[in-house]
């Protein structure tokens, strides 16, 4: 009985290609935004846990700038900054095993005749180098690495070095004008993984410090975490030591104290924010699809309703007829499921290939999930077969004389 259900249902698709095709538009089309949303979601938010794993748990950032914001934005638009009266405090404690400070800024770099705004980083020469090296999976590709001392040295990203950043590609023993000063290239970074980093400039601490007059000023500072100490409890600590020699009051502070957990989970959160919204966007094309399923029906019910009336003449039962189009409404919206996961899978792909291999990124990649390919078809079938609830009850109700008399 259901092969004979599910026959009548594909030959009654086949009969009428066109329109079948047009029906199942918003079917694909929602599930291909959902499915290519929520792969690429994931997998950024896997390379980012990646990311996060590869800096270590044992580390905590001290930011300026309220709780309101994270990031490298928020640090640079606080008029709130940190000093090394904070960074002398954070050294106190006694579960800190390191703590140093850098301080960044996008300002006008010149090779030859190209001049472009990039980010300098103004890097400590101590020990405490090895926090951000660290962080950033900082290693020098070519050349040497920055020394005490050597304030006219510095160190290119990838990007400088290996593309068309400036043209012309600058190499060790070269100089490069960093706000019109001029600055020797002695090592070349290898690849973070991300533009800005991979185009990104690196001096001494005292020369970037002398470059943007900001002596003794920091836009973070790093702390690595003695073993066997939580570095929750000790953030803890510090936000309260900090608070108490700022004079400020819990809620109202003007820095930011968090350990990598903390900022893997606030940008978690933004990602899952972002990602329902962008997921509530596209399922309006799955309501339109639903809709499109409900209104074929209710045309297929018009055109065959001497086809009702014979089958219910020769003993169809009106649970028969309701199942027939049923499995019609269920495979509209199974072939627009199928259709819209190979488009999704594809669209995501795509944009993977495009920021991967052409923009040389790697935060967005493709997860595939065997449960969102089984839910996503499943979901779709369901939407075809409430869709036809409606139209199905009708064609079930026809009375078999009204039916034959039908014109």
């Amino acid at each position: 009985m259901i092969a004979d259900f599910f026959g009548l249902a594909v030959k009654s698709i086949r009969h009428r290609k066109i329109r079948s095709w047009l029906t199942m538009i918003g079917i694909f089309i929602g599930i291909a935004a959902v499915v290519s949303l929520i792969s690429l979601g994931d997998g950024m938010r896997s390379a980012i846990n990646d990311e996060f794993e590869k800096m270590g748990s044992d580390k905590i950032m001290v930011m300026p700038g309220g709780a309101g914001g994270i990031g490298m934005m928020n640090m640079m638009t606080s008029a709130a900054k940190l000093t090394e009266d904070d960074l002398k405090i954070i050294k106190k404690q006694s579960g800190v095993d390191l703590a140093g400070g850098m301080t960044f800024k996008s300002v006008a770099v010149k090779y030859k005749d190209k001049t472009k705004y990039s980010f300098v980083n103004g890097l400590p020469t101590d020990d405490t180098q090895e926090i951000f090296k660290d962080m950033e999976s900082f290693e020098v590709l070519k050349g040497r690495d920055l020394k005490a001392g050597n304030d006219k040295e510095t160190l290119i990203g990838y990007d400088i070095a290996y593309t068309d950043y400036f043209d012309k590609r600058p190499n060790l023993r070269d100089k490069i004008y960093i706000m019109d000063k001029p600055f020797t290239v002695i090592g070349i970074v290898d690849r973070i993984g991300n533009s800005q980093d991979d185009s990104s400039v690196y001096i001494t601490f005292d020369a970037a410090s002398e470059l943007f007059g900001t002596k003794d000023e920091y836009n973070i500072i790093l702390v690595k975490v003695k073993p066997n100490v939580e570095p929750a409890a000790l953030a803890e600590i510090l936000k309260k030591k900090l608070r108490r020699e700022r004079r400020e009051k819990e809620g109202e502070e003007s820095f930011q104290v968090q350990t990598t957990e903390q900022l893997l989970s606030s940008v978690d959160s933004v990602l899952s924010v972002v990602n329902a919204v962008l997921i509530a966007i596209a399922s309006i094309a799955l309501i339109v699809g639903g809709v499109g399923i409900m209104n074929t029906m209710y045309t297929s019910i018009i055109e065959r309703t001497k086809d009702i009336g014979i089958m219910k003449a020769i003993g169809a039962k009106d649970s028969q007829i309701l199942s027939v189009f049923l499995f019609e409404a269920g495979i509209y919206g199974f072939i627009g499921g199928a259709m819209g996961v190979i488009i999704g899978y594809s669209i995501s792909k795509s944009a993977e290939y495009i920021t991967v291999v052409v923009l040389q990124q790697n935060l967005l990649t493709v997860n595939y999930d065997i449960y969102l390919i089984v839910g996503a078809l499943a979901f779709s079938t369901i939407l075809g077969v409430v869709s036809g609830v409606l139209p199905a009850k009708q064609a079930a109700a026809l009375e078999p004389v009204d039916a034959l008399r039908y014109q």
